[in-house]
């Protein structure tokens, strides 16, 4: 982990010659915390009532969402869904699948709890990103949950009727794909049990959300392409103009207040990034060489050169929009290619593990930057926030490790559907997906997967995903009075790719908040919105994040204490969706 962690920041040097110092990159995420953190210190040393009164409103926010979250989080899981059309037709279960947000399609459904309405998994958070990728990520589910869900459900789409709202492998019958079968005591591919038990099945919902997820990954490379390229070339030029004129940081190629500021520290040198790189590059080809983490040796390389081309284009959406791609279904599906042909080396764990090293190059590189960002907001040093990052993960991996160690021990029966989570929260719904994805991908290999009927359209999805932004450029240069390139297509694809079979509420809840936040306060309100929004921001982040740590101190921590059931906590449905299959 840690070596992984220093991997991705090593990479992040691929990037902040060219995304960092450019005033037009905000990093939406950065702006946050920077407001938080300017805030305390003139509250500090120069304290004044505009600072006063923003200081009281973030502890008073950060206070009311602690509290609050006890409600939907333990006492009152109630409104963690508010499914009204449950409340009308309670037992009907067509109304059921259409209003459950655990469950069904989520339409007109609400959510009173900060863990749905900001789900960080979307990529797209409430008081942060722009208001066009909200309606961008918000269309996107929209087409996903409201219009595929029923199309499949009560339509034929896609052919297989079964396991519609799981993302598990099925049997043609739609029995749950015993997997385990597939694999020998010897780690490789049991032939004999996989021609018994027949081909695996995906859920319709499932398959289009890998097509879309593939589609999302190749448009990230296209829509750059397309719309960010000049803005790449110009970076670029100054970045061999500095190198022509040394001695001269790239501060002083940009004339802005902050850059001016920050011309007074040096930079960090790139020998320290490779020298990081180096050391985590020796530890984990040393745990490879010994054969501990399942995968071949070879494919570690083309895990690194991966996870080093995506740095600058995802980096660029990520400035830009605060949307951070996902791309582990890509790289699972680029390592079954390379393994599926192979003896060896057929644990379907190596998948999660390429996609650990080619992933967290990209993500880690991020918060790199991000950091770096904040850095040079608050004029830090540069090298000193290296330092700070480089302590934090010495710090932050064992104790994420103590964490997940926790939720194992305390949550197994829920994460492996021995008993149900009713507020859906302790779903196991990623550890399915990541199982599912592969023992397809390595047990069974791609080749062999794509020759189903049902899995022939997936491959369309590359098409799509680099064709859609040449089409919104086009419509963009036709009409560019319509904004069409707001339309990012690798914001959209990735919001369709989003498994909602177990939760689908909080959308509509996140989409009617940024629309207050990031569109009507923005536009109407701009100075109070400027004053209060990176506030709120991050008081309702350290609100929820806080309630999380004492649920687990005071109900998890010691014995596990479970609320007892009445109304608003019913043992049958929590959304009164009694007739929801």
């Amino acid at each position: 982990m840690w070596s992984i962690d220093a991997t991705g920041y090593a990479f992040a040097a691929i990037a902040r010659q060219l995304l960092l110092y450019e005033p037009a990159y905000q990093w939406w995420q950065a702006l946050c915390q920077t407001a938080l953190f300017e805030t305390q210190a003139k509250q500090n040393k120069h304290p004044s009532a505009a600072a006063r009164k923003q200081f009281k409103v973030f502890w008073l926010v950060l206070l009311g969402v602690t509290l609050w979250q006890f409600l939907p989080e333990f006492v009152f899981p109630f409104l963690g869904s508010l499914a009204f059309l449950c409340w009308v037709a309670p037992h009907n279960r067509v109304a059921n699948f259409l209003g459950s947000g655990l469950g069904g399609m989520g339409f007109l459904n609400l959510s009173l709890d900060w863990a749905n309405v900001s789900n960080y998994n979307a990529g797209v958070p409430l008081f942060l990103s722009p208001w066009w990728s909200q309606v961008v990520l918000f269309a996107s589910f929209v087409l996903s949950a409201w219009v595929l869900l029923p199309a499949a459900r009560w339509g034929g789409l896609g052919g297989y009727a079964h396991c519609l709202m799981t993302n598990r492998a099925c049997t043609a019958d739609g029995a749950v794909y015993p997997v385990a079968q597939l694999v020998t005591s010897s780690n490789t591919f049991n032939q004999t049990a996989y021609e018994e038990n027949g081909p695996m099945y995906l859920g319709v919902h499932n398959l289009w959300t890998i097509f879309f997820d593939y589609a999302s990954y190749i448009s990230a490379y296209s829509w750059i392409a397309f719309f960010g390229a000049s803005n790449i070339r110009k970076a670029y030029k100054k970045f061999r103009a500095r190198r022509d004129s040394p001695g001269r940081g790239i501060n002083h190629q940009y004339t802005d207040r902050l850059n001016v500021l920050m011309r007074s520290y040096k930079e960090v040198p790139f020998w320290w990034y490779l020298a990081l790189f180096s050391v985590s590059f020796v530890s984990i080809i040393t745990i490879v060489g010994l054969d501990l983490i399942f995968i071949p040796w070879w494919t570690y390389f083309v895990a690194l050169g991966t996870g080093a081309v995506v740095v600058i284009p995802l980096g660029w959406l990520y400035a830009v929009s605060n949307f951070q791609l996902p791309i582990g279904t890509f790289n699972e599906l680029l390592y079954g290619t390379m393994v599926q042909n192979l003896s060896h080396h057929k644990n379907p764990i190596g998948a999660s593990v390429y996609g650990s090293i080619a992933g967290d190059a990209w993500y880690r590189a991020q918060y790199m930057l991000q950091d770096q960002k904040i850095g040079h907001y608050m004029h830090v040093p540069q090298r000193a926030i290296f330092f700070s990052q480089v302590f934090g993960i010495t710090l932050g991996v064992p104790i994420n490790y103590a964490a997940m160690r926790w939720v194992l021990n305390t949550k197994r029966d829920y994460l492996t559907g021995e008993l149900e989570d009713p507020a859906h929260i302790w779903t196991g719904q990623a550890l399915a997906g990541y199982l599912t994805l592969g023992v397809q991908y390595v047990l069974i290999g791609p080749t062999k997967l794509f020759q189903q009927q049902q899995w022939k359209p997936i491959p369309y999805a590359f098409l799509f995903g680099a064709g859609a932004p040449a089409v919104i450029y086009l419509l963009h240069r036709l009409f560019p009075r319509a904004k069409f390139n707001l339309w990012n297509t690798t914001i959209f694809c990735s919001g369709a790719s989003i498994f909602y079979g177990n939760v689908s509420t909080g959308y509509l809840s996140r989409f009617i908040g940024g629309f207050v936040v990031m569109y009507w306060a923005y536009r109407y309100r701009y100075q109070l919105w400027a004053r209060y929004n990176f506030i709120l921001a991050a008081a309702f982040d350290a609100g929820f994040n806080l309630n999380l740590l004492l649920v687990f101190l005071f109900f998890g921590s010691g014995k596990v204490v479970t609320m007892p059931h009445w109304w608003g906590n019913d043992a049958q449905s929590v959304e009164k969706c009694y007739a929801l299959d």
